[in-house]
C-alpha cells in the first residue's frame, strides 16, 4: 500500500524532486523505479548536481574554496546525488549501500551481512534496545541488525525518496514492527537528547559538512553509557596532499560519491573526541592484510568469485558491466524509455568506482575506518 506522498526535501527544488520521482518509490524493482522518473525533472537534478563540481563550466574544481562551497550546500549536494543514483545502487549493489571485507570463499551477500554483524557486536547490543541508524539508505543494514540483535532500529535519512523505498522494503520483509524510518538531517537530529541505547552509521557521515558537528549531534541523542559505532570513509596517513595522483583520486571519490569534503583518519578521530566521546577504538579494517581486497568486486577480480550470485554482482559492478549499463541506458534514453540524465548518473558512479579501486590500491583511502565511542554515564545533555 502506498504511503503519503514523498516528504519534502530540505533545501531548494523540493517540488522538482517530487515531480521527478512521482510514485516510483513503490515499484517492485529499482529498474522499474528508474524508468518511471519524470524526464525534465531528472535532467534538472542531474544538471544541478554537476554545478557543485563544475561550477564555472570549465571542468572539475579541486580547490579548498570549492570544498567549502559544497560543505555550505551539503543538503542539496547529497540529496541531488541520492535522487540520481539510488535506483542504480539498488540494481547493482542490493539494499545495503556499503563496502565490506571478504574472507576467502565468502560470498558477497555473506560478507556484507558479516560487516553489519561485526558493527553490531562492538556495540554490545541486548535484545529490545532502541538503536538509531544515522544515514540509513534504503534500510538494508537496519533490517539486518534489527533481526540479528533483536533490537528496534530507527533509520534516519534526509532523502525522501530513500525513506519511501526503505519503508516499502521493510513492509515487504514483515519487519515494520522492528524497523521504522524518519526523515531528518543528521546535523540536527529530530529527537530529544538521551533517546537511544546505541547509535551506528555505516558509510553515511562522510556526507556531513563537519564530522565534529555530526558526531556532536549523535552524542547528544545517545543515552549516557551508550555506545556509538561508525564505519567512516577516510584518507589514510599514506595520503599526501602534495601528490597530484593522490589529490586526483580524492577529488574523483568526492565527485563520484557526493562527498563535500573527504576527511583524514586523524581528523575523524579528533572529531569523535571533540564531540565528547570517550574513544574506545579506532581501527582501519581495510588495513588488515586480507587475502581478498575489499575493492575486488569493483575491480572485477574474478578469481575471488565463489558463487553464481557473486558472478552476477561482479559482472554488474565491475568496469565492463558498468560500461554495458551506461550503453544500455543511453539506448533507453534515445528511444524515450528512460529519463534524460540516467546514463550520466551512471557515469558519475563509474567515476566513483574507478577512484575507489585506485584509492584502495594506492593505500590512501579506506571505506571502513572503525570508530567506537562511549558516552560516559555522567554525560547528560
Amino acid at each position: 500500500m502506498k504511503s503519503v506522498a514523498l516528504e519534502k526535501h530540505a533545501g531548494s527544488g523540493a517540488s522538482v524532486v517530487e515531480g521527478m520521482h512521482r510514485d516510483s518509490a513503490y515499484e517492485s524493482t529499482p529498474f522499474l523505479s528508474m524508468l518511471k522518473k519524470d524526464d525534465a525533472s531528472h535532467k534538472h537534478v542531474m544538471n544541478q548536481y554537476l554545478t557543485h563540481w563544475e561550477g564555472n563550466g570549465t571542468g572539475a574544481e579541486d580547490t579548498d574554496e570549492a570544498r567549502n562551497r559544497r560543505e555550505s550546500r551539503y543538503e542539496t549536494v547529497v540529496n541531488n546525488y541520492y535522487d540520481l543514483v539510488t535506483d542504480l545502487f539498488e540494481s547493482g549493489w542490493g539494499q545495503s549501500f556499503h563496502l565490506c571485507r571478504f574472507r576467502p570463499g565468502e560470498s558477497f551477500v555473506q560478507a556484507q551481512a558479516r560487516h553489519e554483524h561485526y558493527l553490531a557486536s562492538v556495540m554490545n547490543l541486548q535484545p529490545g534496545m532502541k538503536l538509531l541508524d544515522v544515514g540509513c539508505g534504503v534500510g538494508g543494514p537496519a533490517r539486518e541488525i534489527a533481526t540479528f540483535a533483536d533490537c528496534h532500529v530507527v533509520g534516519l535519512n534526509n532523502n525522501a525518496y530513500q525513506i519511501e523505498r526503505a519503508r516499502k522494503h521493510t513492509q515487504s520483509a514483515g519487519l515494520a514492527n522492528k524497523v521504522e524510518f524518519v526523515k531528518g538531517d543528521f546535523m540536527n537530529i529530530p529527537f530529544p537528547s538521551n533517546s537511544f541505547d546505541a547509535i551506528y552509521a555505516i558509510e553515511a557521515t562522510l556526507h556531513a559538512p563537519s564530522l565534529a558537528a555530526v558526531y556532536t549531534e549523535i552524542h547528544r541523542v545517545l543515552k549516557p553509557g551508550g555506545t556509538c559505532a561508525l564505519y567512516e570513509w577516510v584518507l589514510t596517513p599514506s595520503f599526501s596532499p602534495s601528490n597530484p595522483l593522490h589529490r586526483s583520486i580524492r577529488h574523483r571519490i568526492e565527485h563520484g560519491d557526493g562527498i563535500p569534503h573527504l576527511a583524514t583518519s586523524a581528523e575523524a578521530v579528533a572529531a569523535m573526541r571533540e564531540a565528547g566521546f570517550t574513544l574506545v577504538r579506532s581501527d582501519d579494517l581495510a588495513d588488515k592484510g586480507d587475502k581478498v581486497p575489499w575493492w575486488y568486486p569493483l575491480a572485477g577480480e574474478w578469481r575471488y568469485v565463489r558463487s553464481w550470485w557473486d558472478a552476477v554482482t561482479v559482472f554488474r559492478v565491475a568496469r565492463w558491466g558498468r560500461v554495458m549499463v551506461m550503453g544500455f541506458l543511453k539506448g533507453l534514453e534515445g528511444v524515450g524509455l528512460c529519463p534524460g540524465g540516467t546514463a550520466r548518473a551512471a557515469e558519475t558512479l563509474e567515476v566513483a568506482a574507478k577512484s575507489l579501486v585506485e584509492g584502495g590500491q594506492e593505500g590512501i583511502f579506506s571505506p571502513m575506518f572503525l570508530l567506537v565511542g562511549r558516552k560516559e554515564v555522567d554525560q547528560k545533555e
